[in-house]
């Protein structure tokens, strides 16, 4: 089983994301998701941290009007 890092895990979330909201300029999405990344920076647990990331990424893309 190949295992990914949780950075490249947050890379593939925030390409996944930019190819959802075309409207948006990619580095506009990557923004968003590296802000919502570093909210948990210091998280002893990490285990859900990407999934935390993208809920909040998609919330904060949807607020914006994407």
């Amino acid at each position: 089983m190949i295992e990914l890092s949780e950075q490249q895990i947050i890379d593939q979330l925030a390409q996944r994301l930019a190819d959802a909201h075309v409207s948006v300029a990619p580095d506009r999405v990557a923004a968003v998701v590296h802000q919502e990344y570093s909210r948990f920076t210091g998280s002893p647990i990490r285990d859900f941290v990407p999934l935390f990331v993208e809920r909040n990424a998609r919330a904060e893309l949807s607020r914006l009007g994407c």
